[in-house]
């Protein structure tokens, strides 16, 4: 089953705040702020992947001394010069790997949270032999302050965020005017932000937040001459729920 994940990605599970925590700062973008160690079993295959592939394949978000990871230099990392795309909460890769299969001209950097969810999309990309996939432990929002920079990528991936339901957990929802922004900065010319969710109050919000942000304009599957897929796969979460929620689907072009 796709499982709902955590708007922020990479590292370890994020505790929940109390209900009673005062609403962060206008401009603080939302991150994790507290953490504790998921200490989630892999299978023995998942971990012999893991021991093989991950020291090329992955990196974490931090070091030991928990600084940031800086100027990530792709070119190297993927051993190419290709369009970047950023997909943060990856979860166990379902999308990842196909939309990455499909386009294999295209480099995707993959931030989750869960060691668990990387481990499944790391045996995944093993088994099919894909070249163009690179995975990342840590914070999403930590990633895209600290990894890239201006007008790096040519694409960022967000589907099915965690859509805090609650109104006075809103303020933690990652697809704030500030995270927007971040990720409009960090767009090219003409690069895309594609976000998909099964809550239509997420939903409302998140198009009124893409909406105003002055680099985005609002484009559709259908618009011609767009660098990436928006072709996403149903998952299994999608197939089960088709007699429920609708997905929507949201994407911006950043203007030139």
């Amino acid at each position: 089953m796709h499982a709902r994940r955590s708007d922020v990605a990479g590292g370890p599970a994020p505790v929940s705040d109390t209900a009673g925590d005062p609403a962060p700062e206008p401009h603080r973008l939302p991150r994790v702020t507290s953490f504790r160690t998921r200490r989630s079993t892999l299978s023995a295959g998942q971990q012999e992947t893991w021991d093989r592939r991950w020291p090329e394949l992955g990196m974490q978000a931090r070091d030991d001394d928990s600084k940031p990871v800086v100027n990530l230099d792709t070119t190297a990392w993927f051993g190419r010069s290709a369009p970047v795309v950023l997909e943060i909460g990856s979860g166990t890769g379902t999308s990842t790997l196909a939309m990455a299969m499909a386009e294999p001209d295209v480099d995707v950097v993959a931030v989750e949270v869960y060691r668990k969810g990387l481990a499944q999309l790391l045996s995944a990309i093993d088994r099919a032999g894909v070249t163009n996939i690179r995975l990342v432990r840590g914070d999403g929002v930590d990633v895209l302050e600290h990894m890239f920079g201006s007008e790096s990528l040519t694409g960022v991936r967000v589907f099915f965020p965690d859509p805090w339901p609650k109104a006075r957990h809103h303020k933690r929802r990652l697809l704030q005017p500030a995270t927007v922004a971040l990720i409009a900065d960090r767009l090219r010319p003409g690069g895309i932000l594609h976000a998909a969710t099964d809550h239509a109050g997420y939903a409302e919000h998140i198009a009124e937040v893409g909406d105003a942000e002055p680099l985005l304009r609002r484009v559709t599957q259908d618009t011609d001459g767009l660098p990436i897929s928006l072709q996403r796969p149903v998952t299994k979460y999608e197939q089960k729920a088709l007699a429920g929620p609708d997905v929507t689907e949201l994407i911006w072009e950043k203007r030139a």
